[in-house]
């Protein structure tokens, strides 16, 4: 195998550290020609230091000669003092640094002072921290941004969530997990997969393995909406629990509530049962590639099929039963009939009174008494009184 080389460098965002005083690294995800991926930490000002030693490998690229042959990117440089403010604005400018890197020509992008840059260091997989102070913030590049470079939003903070049993991952897309383990949450899917990285690795996991580290109850879930909201089936399922639902492509269901492990209770009729959230469609949206593959995956384990389960919290997750459930979606089924049942009859009453009124005879004007002799030779135009004469 030949020498390793960078196919690609993702900007992920930045972190706030405290140790040993305060200051912000970048976090980079660096892809491999050997299809491995390395998270990386590097200083705004080493990043710029690198740059300048490569514009002196390189004069003719970097422009020194002759500046219509620079083909290096541009890199502004570190402000006196750099703080959460610039750290953040700087993003796009840094994303579009790396990915024109990677692109230049190979005697450039292939270097060995490029690969040595961003190839993973001690301080990276175990940084140095101190117990005593405040553990480091986290801050995702968004979603939005990562499309459009130059339009950086605010920043979003990862959460830190904690395993409670042991998963051995079943494809390399997963991430394996021993209980106790620590993890930052990139992405909460609502599919029941949540993206995580832990050190220098990254992958899904199941969110039922992982419970917040500042209490059992997620308040991100909502409230239980018993009008629910119609779901087409777009995948088959049978139901393994006595709590779950099995239901068959194309069926049309309804959501009564969303939950973060990917488990959502859905009314079928008068039945209401769990069905995995990552094979229902709402009514009138189209398909993507993205919940196409999701798909075709399976679907993630449920809290109560966990074994050996270990919390950290004296009282767990907060669950309502599906009793519950039952009870109260037929409370407003029936409450919706009497009330359709209610509007109906008072239509009806509408109606019956319309047809009456149609029906009643129309009442005729009376005719007005004629004027007398006296008032017509008082008041009329005298053509009007020769007739009277």
């Amino acid at each position: 195998m030949g020498d390793a080389f960078i196919r690609h460098i993702e900007l992920l965002g930045y972190e706030k550290r405290f140790f040993p005083s305060q200051h912000y690294v970048y976090m980079f995800l660096v892809k491999w020609n050997d299809l491995s991926e390395k998270l990386i930490y590097r200083r705004f000002t080493e990043i710029y230091e690198f740059h300048k030693v490569l514009k002196e490998m390189f004069p003719i690229e970097s422009g020194d000669i002759n500046m219509e042959k620079r083909i290096i990117p541009h890199l502004p440089a570190p402000k006196w003092f750099d703080g959460q403010r610039s750290t953040e604005s700087r993003q796009g400018t840094l994303a579009e640094y790396c990915y024109a890197l990677v692109n230049l020509p190979h005697k450039i992008s292939r270097c060995q002072h490029v690969v040595s840059f961003f190839a993973v260091r001690h301080d990276d997989t175990s940084p140095v921290t101190d117990s005593q102070i405040r553990k480091p913030e986290v801050f995702i590049l968004p979603k939005d941004a990562k499309k459009t470079l130059t339009d950086i939003t605010g920043p979003i903070v990862l959460q830190t969530y904690r395993a409670i049993a042991d998963y051995e991952k079943s494809s390399t897309s997963e991430m394996a997990l021993q209980a106790g383990d620590m993890v930052d949450v990139v992405e909460k899917s609502e599919s029941g997969w949540w993206f995580c990285q832990m050190k220098d690795k990254r992958g899904w996991v199941p969110a039922a393995y992982l419970e917040p580290m500042d209490g059992p109850d997620e308040s991100e879930e909502q409230e239980p909406n018993y009008a629910g909201e119609q779901y087409i089936v777009q995948k088959s399922y049978t139901a393994v629990e006595e709590d779950e639902l099995s239901l068959k492509e194309g069926d049309v269901i309804e959501v009564i509530h969303k939950l973060l492990d990917g488990w959502w209770v859905i009314r079928k009729d008068e039945t209401t049962g769990y069905y995995p959230s990552m094979y229902l469609q709402k009514a009138g949206e189209s398909n993507t590639s993205v919940k196409n593959q999701l798909r075709n995956q399976s679907a993630p384990p449920r809290r109560s099929t966990i074994r050996n389960v270990k919390s950290i919290h004296k009282q767990g997750r907060k669950q309502i039963s599906q009793e519950t459930y039952r009870r109260n979606s037929k409370k407003y089924i029936q409450s919706r009939r009497n009330m359709k049942d209610k509007f109906q009859n008072k239509a009806n009453v509408i109606i019956e009174k319309n047809e009456q009124e149609e029906n009643k005879p129309k009442a005729q004007p009376a005719v007005p008494p004629r004027p007398s002799k006296d008032l017509i030779l008082n008041r009329c135009t005298e053509s009007t009184r020769r007739k009277v004469l």
